[in-house]
């Protein structure tokens, strides 16, 4: 369960980098009822904010990094971004942008873990981060598809003190739960999962982050986003214990998934 108290370590805010700010606002409109609040004026804005019912669920941004593909950035809130990115260049990540102060908002970098998985991190000014989740139409997990689990355990477990647990997914293999450190089971945020070249070929065979978003219903969610041109290469299908989800592609290719969970 994602909360809005942002304990150090837990996922709090993320953006979505797009090559067409105004098409994406409306894509996810469409599939997530999302309403695009842009910063600046008129068409030249760059981006801006996305909230679900007066509440800011997420951030989009043009695309800026040459070369990069549109995706979804998770950032995770820690006590001291500066500390956070020394943790990281020792533990064998690298920097993409180094800490920066956002107007006091708080202070940011983007950093990426050995194996090339990106992620952010966040300190806290004054804004903490997203203003809903763990509802619809908002963020509800975080999950890493890796080539190498046991490596992205030793790594974003020396970063952010995170808690690991072991799933046995139905049909075989092993699922790992993340919790922050110090938090109960109920505090679970994330999971990752250990994957073949196939399923990492969307980034270019490197580890990716990617939101799942909650929905009342999965199957008319994923309707829509192919009926926004979007794509769902997995699902609906029911996963038991979990609930009803699909793996999704935006119009640009960003990847999320949907989920109605058990129960929900």
């Amino acid at each position: 369960m994602i909360t809005t108290d942002f304990a150090p370590g837990s996922p709090c805010w993320l953006d979505l980098g797009a090559s067409d700010v105004r098409a994406a606002a409306a894509f996810y409109g469409a599939v997530l009822g999302w309403e695009y609040e842009p910063m600046g004026e008129g068409e030249d804005a760059q981006g801006g904010v996305l909230r679900k019912d007066g509440r800011i669920v997420a951030g989009l941004g043009r695309l800026t990094e040459e070369g990069a593909r549109s995706a979804w950035m998770i950032y995770y809130s820690v006590p001291d971004a500066d500390a956070a990115t020394r943790a990281v260049e020792q533990a064998g990540g690298t920097v993409r942008v180094a800490p920066t102060d956002l107007d006091g908002w708080g202070r940011m970098a983007q950093l990426s873990d050995p194996l090339g998985g990106q992620f952010a991190v966040w300190q806290p000014g004054t804004t903490r981060g997203v203003e809903l989740v763990d509802q619809p139409g908002s963020l509800a997990w975080t999950e890493l598809y890796t080539s190498d689990a046991a490596g992205a355990r030793e790594f974003y477990g020396t970063v952010f003190g995170w808690r690991f647990g072991d799933m046995t997914m139905p049909g075989g293999g092993t699922y790992v739960l993340i919790t922050p450190a110090g938090l109960p089971d109920e505090r679970m945020h994330g999971g990752l999962l250990q994957v073949g070249p196939q399923e990492l070929a969307l980034a270019g065979g490197r580890p990716y982050w990617h939101p799942v978003f909650a929905v009342a219903d999965c199957d008319a969610a994923a309707a829509a986003v192919t009926g926004h041109g979007g794509s769902v290469p997995m699902g609906p299908e029911d996963a038991e214990g979990v609930g009803r989800m699909a793996l999704c592609l935006d119009p640009a290719g960003a990847d999320f998934l949907l989920l109605t969970p058990a129960g929900g």
